[in-house]
């Protein structure tokens, strides 16, 4: 198995498969297929079956002759606009339904991979792949597949038509299609193939750019760097603008092609067909074939966009591919999702009762990447209302054996819930046992009621202000009025001890057997320190187990068994 996270299987397998994903069902295509293919045979059509009446009313017959061609007219301009729209109707539903799809899919492609997989990846790269990218997909559907295939059923049954009222008519207008085809297409690929290349290195660089803004503004501000960053957005917004600029010029190098190779089409039909007049070629016949391959160029005109787009939809779809297609580490665990609705599996219920509620035996975990376990020879056992301190210098792996515990990482040797071995357990199931309160939380620029609902929402305000009593922030809460508190982007309107209580009244609402603080009193005044972590420990419930993850001194109080790390030697 391979152990870079980066590297996907075969990229046009892993393209196809993303691609897939982006498609609806055949059912749900069908009708915009259908009414599709409708619509443009009245373009077609209207041109052809206009210009018949023209002539034919000009010589002058019965005007009952002349009847069907008025109310045929009339229906193919109706139907024009009405199957249009139909098309569009249906299509554009299929097509955004399965977005909606699409988002939640690659989503679930990424869990896995966070943290480690895609670590090597930028922010602003990653944010892209899943906002534009994952968007651009949907144009596979709506302007690669459908425009490609109501093209070619459209065209090929106008020259069947055009080939019954002149062989020699039709094989002009197959010669000019494909020769102008070939040629629109080309120029269409060279001069989009390099933009195509820069387009996704341009987003990521403008929403790098726009995140380093406004994650870093304070810091800006403080040592007057807020104009050079605006003028490093206002490059990459430039470098974007030239990209796209460039694309829209081959999209009208395309349109001009296409546009002359129409009038050269119509002309060369007339030159075809003048000697068949007089070999008995009615004048409206003669009027309607020279005019028809304006219409079928109209026609013709979506297969150039529609390669060029589905160029744009597949470099797309190999940026996707790469964040989600990719072959795990082995040092990323894989779920266990067919145990998922398993009874037997409940929240850390199964197993032995009478055996530990958490044991690890010779732990050991490496990070994706690395020639050397991070941890190794780990081994404690816990029982529901103990608490273990686990210290160690910088870099002994501390934090690792958090994302161990809660299954971001694998690890070799035996980890047992309940005694049973968490391999066993569907990584849903292991997380909703053992909760993280991370060293840096992540708290959402909404109120402190729906950061607490994260964790339960089904909770009520009363229950929310009880996880906030417990944690010592109920006072605090009341004083800024109460659960429609701000927090501020990540956190910014409360302070590092707030944000540890928050995270732990989460953790208390999701009810975890096993709740692993990580660091709680980093970036806390060590006066501060001993009291947070008291009120931390004491307020996680008796009939909990608690794994504390510090670098300071216990204060006095805390009863607490104490594991010390040292980090592996090389080798």
């Amino acid at each position: 198995m391979n152990s870079d996270p980066r590297q996907t299987r075969d990229t046009p397998d892993a393209r196809r498969a993303v691609l897939e994903r982006a498609m609806p069902s055949r059912q749900r295509r069908f009708p915009g297929l259908a009414f599709g293919m409708l619509a443009d045979a009245c373009v077609v059509a209207l041109l052809g079956l206009s210009m018949w009446l023209i002539v034919r009313a000009g010589e002058q017959p019965p005007i009952l002759h002349l009847t069907f061609a008025i109310v045929g007219v009339r229906a193919l301009a109706i139907g024009r606009a009405a199957f249009r729209y139909t098309e569009r109707l249906f299509s554009h539903d299929a097509a955004l339904a399965q977005l909606a799809t699409l988002r939640a899919d690659t989503f679930s492609a990424l869990i896995p991979r966070v943290p480690g997989a895609i670590e090597s990846h930028r922010r602003g790269e990653v944010l892209a792949a899943f906002v534009d990218d994952v968007d651009q997909l949907q144009d596979e559907p709506l302007r690669v597949r459908q425009p490609l295939l109501v093209s070619a059923v459209v065209v090929g049954l106008s020259i069947v038509v055009v080939a019954l009222i002149s062989p020699s008519a039709a094989a002009v207008l197959t010669v000019v299609l494909g020769l102008s085809g070939a040629l629109a297409v080309a120029l269409a690929q060279r001069s989009a193939g390099a933009s195509d290349r820069e387009l996704s290195a341009a987003r990521a660089g403008l929403v790098d750019a726009l995140l380093e803004r406004f994650a870093a503004s304070e810091v800006l501000a403080a040592f007057g760097a807020v104009g050079e960053q605006r003028e490093r957005i206002t490059a990459a917004e430039a470098r974007l603008s030239t990209v796209q600029l460039r694309r829209a010029r081959s999209a009208g190098v395309t349109g001009a092609i296409l546009a002359a190779a129409s009038g050269i089409a119509s002309v060369a039909t007339l030159l075809v067909l003048l000697p068949a007049l007089s070999d008995g070629l009615s004048a409206p016949l003669f009027a309607a074939a020279v005019v028809v391959p304006a219409a079928v160029f109209e026609v013709f005109a979506q297969v150039p966009t529609a390669l060029a787009a589905r160029r744009a939809v597949q470099s797309s779809a190999d940026r996707v591919a790469q964040l989600t297609e990719g072959e795990l580490a082995p040092e990323i665990p894989r779920d266990r999702s067919e145990q998922a609705s398993d009874p037997a599996h409940t929240r850390g219920g199964s197993g032995n009762p009478a055996a530990p509620l958490i044991e690890v035996s010779e732990l050991a975990v490496r990070h994706p990447g690395a020639s050397r376990d991070a941890v190794r020879g780990l081994s404690f056992a816990l029982q529901a209302g103990e608490t273990l301190v686990v210290t160690g210098e910088s870099g002994a792996g501390k934090s690792t054996v958090a994302l161990a515990l809660v299954r971001f990482l694998n690890y070799r040797g035996s980890y047992r819930l309940r005694g049973v071995e968490v391999t066993d357990l569907p990584i849903a199931e292991v997380r909703r046992t053992v909760g993280l309160c991370e060293q840096l939380p992540h708290l959402f620029n909404a109120d402190l009621r729906q950061n607490l609902k994260f964790a339960r929402d089904t909770a009520t305000d009363e229950e929310l202000m009880a996880a906030l009593d417990r944690v010592g922030l109920g006072e605090w809460a009341r004083s800024r009025g109460g659960l429609d508190a701000a927090v501020g982007e990540h956190g910014g309107l409360v302070s590092g001890g707030q944000a540890q209580r928050i995270a732990l009244a989460r953790a208390l609402l999701a009810d975890f057997p096993v709740v692993v603080l990580d660091e709680p009193t980093a970036g806390v005044d060590r006066e501060l320190a001993d009291r947070l972590l008291t009120d931390l420990v004491g307020a996680v419930p008796a009939d909990r187990a608690v794994v504390l993850i510090t670098h300071t001194e216990l204060p006095a109080g805390i009863d607490a068994a104490r594991l010390e790390l040292v980090a592996p030697a090389a080798g």
